[in-house]
């Protein structure tokens, strides 16, 4: 009954919040902001279902995130030492053939469509693997091949799961190839791993590694410095192989949404919650410090005004201290609707939430906590981000510390008269390497007497992969200039191009 009662209060503030969406979020938008969402398959939502199916599924899925103003998707590709992509490593997924290690009929690669798919709407695809779990749970069989059941001595069994050793060399390395496999054969934007680095504690239960400890445990003052340095190491040198392989690749995290509460370390957050430094032994300060992560989005899925994990306590906390590396905020679809704005009880949070994070300018953006919720506008949520939050289109976050070198100028800018009607074209600018070849285009439209302010994203028409945009024609007498820009991986944007037009 309590789960009919918060679905009934949450569809009850998502329809009284409609009325009054414009009136929470100011006129002026970023112009650079990343707008994410995560697609998981743990929830099983494309399990043993034919090809075709989860195709439609997931293109469904895309372009209904696109018309929320989506412009990257975080896809799970191994939820536990599986793949759902051809592996050369790892065996296929259960999550996606019902059947650990059997192969999808009809073939087909679920990352290879998702970067073509996620590409071709100009959205940026990270890879997104779980790096210690080896299986979510003891019940379910385990491919002959999986390397659990090729290298036993390298896991250990905690709860009812299955886990690599973080204290074993021999673990990081496979993780780090099975990283490496990924960057090398597929186009993808970035490598996202999640919260889960040592598992969340079971209360009684110690985490099994004392061998691994009695082995390389020396030197450390106690098994908690130990265990970090572990997690450490790994993040370090999966962050310098993905680099080596390919500079423009990003390695991100969505850590657990509390690092430290201020019982535990004056600095922490006003929090008393579970630590990410102190139960799941990942030190994300000391990553952003290193520079060994190019983006973190902690995970702040609690309400404005939770008495454990204040949403806006938190967002503070984190812009005050992880901003040193892209910072964005992990938004959950189903906290939001379902608890209504501490000052304006007949709204939901998503408002309140969304001025407070743009409010910082060390926050870059967010991701949202699922997609699919979003996909199935829950609570109307997808409206709200199409007509109010994210009404503009917005590129991605420069990451000058990977490359701020701009791409050349496109070239040959020109309209002409085609069958289907007046489209411009232009031709794609030089380039020396692959850090500088243009990828996307940005096509800007303005008045006749407008200032160009390439600032300003509701000038924004298009962004496009293709060197050609079609244009609105009514009867030849408006006078407008178009602007069009390239966009190299990383989104540094060119100088403009400019051409008149009478349409």
């Amino acid at each position: 009954m309590k789960i009919v009662r918060d679905l009934l209060s949450a569809l009850l503030l998502a329809m009284l919040s409609v009325p009054v969406w414009a009136q929470l979020m100011p006129d002026a938008q970023p112009k650079r902001e990343f707008r994410g969402a995560w697609i998981q398959v743990v929830n099983g939502q494309f399990a043993g279902k034919p090809t075709g199916e989860v195709k439609q599924e997931l293109r469904r899925q895309l372009d209904a995130l696109q018309r929320a103003g989506i412009n990257a998707v975080i896809f799970q590709v191994r939820a536990e030492c599986d793949a759902l992509y051809a592996s050369r490593l790892e065996p296929w997924s259960r999550y996606l053939t019902g059947q650990q290690g059997t192969q999808p009929q009809p073939y087909w690669d679920p990352m290879e469509f998702m970067v073509e798919e996620c590409h071709k709407r100009c959205m940026e695809f990270h890879a997104w693997i779980n790096p210690y779990r080896a299986s979510t749970s003891l019940d379910k069989t385990r491919a002959v091949g999986h390397i659990s059941n090729v290298h036993p001595e390298w896991f250990v069994t905690y709860g009812n799961q299955l886990y690599f050793d973080p204290g074993l060399p021999e673990s990081r390395r496979h993780i780090r190839m099975v990283v490496l496999d990924i960057v090398s054969r597929y186009d993808v934007d970035a490598i996202h791993m999640d919260d889960y680095f040592y598992p969340y504690p079971i209360v009684g239960k110690e985490f099994p590694d004392d061998d691994s400890y009695a082995r390389y445990g020396a030197g450390f003052a106690n098994k908690a410095d130990w265990r970090r340095h572990n997690v450490n190491l790994l993040v370090e040198e999966i962050h310098a192989a993905v680099h080596r392989a390919k500079p423009w690749v990003k390695f991100g995290v969505s850590p657990f949404g509390i690092y430290r509460n201020q019982s535990s370390d004056p600095l922490g957050s006003r929090t008393r919650g579970l630590q990410n430094y102190d139960d799941l032994y990942a030190d994300v300060l000391l990553w952003v410090e290193k520079g060994w992560v190019d983006y973190l989005i902690p995970q702040i899925y609690w309400q404005v005004g939770h008495p454990v994990a204040d949403y806006a306590v938190l967002v503070d906390w984190w812009a005050k201290h992880g901003g040193e590396r892209p910072l964005f905020i992990g938004q959950s679809v189903v906290n939001t609707v379902q608890h209504a704005d501490p000052d304006n009880s007949s709204v939901n949070q998503l408002a309140c939430k969304t001025v407070l994070q743009r409010s910082y300018q060390t926050v870059a953006g967010s991701c949202q906590w699922y997609a699919s919720a979003v996909a199935d506008n829950m609570g109307r949520y997808a409206d709200a981000l199409a007509l109010v939050y994210h009404r503009y289109p917005a590129l991605p976050p420069v990451f000058d510390f990977i490359d701020g070198e701009a791409p050349g100028k496109v070239r040959r800018l020109k309209a002409l008269w085609m069958e289907d009607g007046y489209v411009l074209f232009w031709t794609a600018p030089k380039y020396r390497g692959e850090m500088d070849r243009a990828v996307q285009y940005v096509v800007y439209r303005f008045g006749h007497d407008e200032e160009i302010d390439l600032s300003d994203p509701s000038h924004i028409v298009a962004v496009t992969r293709n060197s050609f945009c079609k244009l609105p024609y009514k009867d030849g007498k408006t006078c407008y200039r178009y602007v069009v820009t390239a966009l190299d991986r990383l989104h540094n944007e060119s100088k403009p191009a400019v051409k008149k037009l009478r349409l």
